[in-house]
């Protein structure tokens, strides 16, 4: 169990500005970052024990997040190749 927020910026450590770029230039992008955001931060409050959640509801929010992650990375790989 990890105590370390999992932010787009940690994930993704040489791409700021390309993350940057995505968020105002991509709208899906955009809606998919901020969605790994509120599930993120849902899950971080969880595994610090600040909201109380099963173990289903807590593996359940680290799958989505880690399927919005993998879709988040496909984006990022591609603007990265159209660079």
């Amino acid at each position: 169990m990890s105590h370390t927020p999992h932010e787009l910026a940690a994930e993704f450590p040489n791409d700021g500005e390309l993350l940057h770029q995505l968020k105002l230039t991509d709208a899906h992008f955009a809606r998919l970052a901020d969605e790994y955001h509120e599930v993120n931060r849902e899950v971080h409050r969880i595994e610090s024990e600040v909201e109380a959640a099963s173990d289903e509801r807590a593996e359940a929010l680290k799958k989505q997040r880690l399927g919005l992650l993998d879709n988040l990375s496909a984006i990022v790989a591609k603007a990265r190749d159209a660079a």
